[in-house]
């Protein structure tokens, strides 16, 4: 062999390796979901076959165990699952074992009840866990924000938000779920001085930045980035808000008004920097058009429509389509709308509201009654594959997906489901 062919030998060797690290680094993203909104922030994973043969059963159930009160949703790091629920007047941050669910440790800490606190629907917690090296963040109904030890759930720092900035909750107490980027962890707090939404050291607590002075929102911050400028986007009471992210400097501001000053979905942004919006209590839906002109970020609507409301549910976009499930306290449909242009497609029943997160182009939801789904969505309506009940109290908990097993909670219990083919 030439030593031309030789060296060309082992560089093919070299992609090769390069080609299968990138492909691992991939499959390591896709097998974590250590955030709200999973391993990009958007409820989306690869691509993958997963089972609807489900028969009566439903899908297997690998195991199944109590928890207790609570939203949060189940976030998903190195076999471990984190997760908070409510016990009388404390709130607890549990880490459980991905295979069992056996209880790796607790920490509890006292969060009670305050006079105008609105337990109707539940108690909460709501927030999720958010996981970033060897800690894990969360934040309770009280604003109450700690930073645990992953491994062990000792407490490393934390801070009452609102005896600290005056970050008095919301009635239905505090529900967004905390962000990181860079060296920052992000977080709406709501306080008055300036400390609406905040910046801290993950390290150690401190505070980095302040900014504005909106109410606490129900809706969690989002990074997006807008002709290469990061940003963070905060969907607040009354207006959407972009930000920029190292300094807290506004960079824009959009009107999205509600009667109760009630924003609670995760905007989604998507290709032609588009920002999709939507609420309930008469909010409505919408879109804005964001770009960059001479240093600074233009807004532009780009259509509105009361047709869709997201009361608190996930929306997922695929290709030029936002699929969602729409209604608060009447009817619920599953529905479709073009980011581009505003039509209304797919709108059908059958499920009660409902959270989605979407596996390649087709969606897995969890509807409030516990029935669980896979289908694929289209400009035609949802094509349902398979379907079980699961649940029997109120699930509006997003569910999880790690590879093949999706973890799931409602008021009572969570579980392991398998979905393999």
């Amino acid at each position: 062999m030439n030593k031309k062919v030789m060296v060309w030998h082992r560089f093919s060797r070299f992609l090769l390796v390069v080609a299968c690290l990138i492909g691992f680094s991939i499959a390591a993203v896709d097998a974590q979901w250590a955030q709200w909104g999973g391993p990009n922030g958007n409820f989306q994973v690869s691509a993958m076959k997963l089972s609807t043969d489900w028969g009566e059963a439903g899908p297997k159930n690998l195991w199944r165990r109590d928890l207790g009160e609570g939203y949060s949703a189940i976030s998903v790091d190195d076999g471990v699952l984190y997760t908070m629920y409510r016990r009388g007047e404390e709130e607890v941050v549990i880490a459980l074992d991905a295979q069992n669910g056996e209880t790796r440790w607790e920490y509890v800490y006292a969060a009670p009840k305050w006079e105008k606190f609105n337990a109707g629907k539940g108690p909460g917690p709501h927030a999720t866990p958010l996981i970033v090296g060897d800690y894990v963040y969360t934040v309770g109904v009280r604003t109450h924000l700690h930073c645990l030890d992953k491994k062990t759930g000792k407490e490393v720092w934390s801070h009452d938000l609102w005896e600290k900035f005056g970050a008095k909750p919301p009635d239905r107490g505090y529900s967004s779920s905390p962000i990181v980027y860079k060296n920052m962890l992000i977080l709406p707090v709501g306080g008055r001085s300036g400390h609406g939404i905040m910046a801290f050291d993950p390290e150690d607590g401190r505070v980095i930045w302040k900014s504005q002075n909106d109410p606490a929102t129900f809706s969690s911050p989002k990074i997006i980035t807008v002709d290469g400028q990061d940003q963070v986007v905060v969907f607040g009471g009354k207006q959407i808000v972009g930000l920029e992210p190292t300094t807290g400097d506004l960079l824009w501001t959009h009107s999205h008004p509600t009667k109760y000053d009630i924003n609670a979905m995760t905007p989604v942004w998507g290709e032609g920097n588009l920002l999709f919006a939507s609420s309930a209590y008469d909010g409505g839906s919408r879109v804005i058009h964001l770009a960059q002109k001479s240093g600074k970020t233009t807004v532009e609507e780009v259509w509105y429509s009361k047709a869709m409301e997201v009361h608190h549910g996930t929306a997922i976009r695929l290709g030029d389509m936002i699929y969602t499930s729409s209604g608060d306290f009447g009817p619920a449909f599953l529905m479709g709308v073009n980011a581009k242009t505003g039509e209304m497609t797919a709108k059908q029943r059958g499920f009660a509201k409902a959270n989605m997160l979407a596996v390649g182009n087709d969606v897995i939801l969890l509807d409030e009654n516990g029935e669980l789904a896979i289908a694929t969505p289209s400009v035609e309506g949802f094509k349902v594959h398979a379907k079980a009940q699961i649940f029997s109290t109120r699930a509006w908990a997003v569910p999880t997906l790690v590879g093949a097993t999706l973890y799931a909670r409602d008021r009572k219990e969570i579980v392991a489901l398998n979905l393999s083919p």
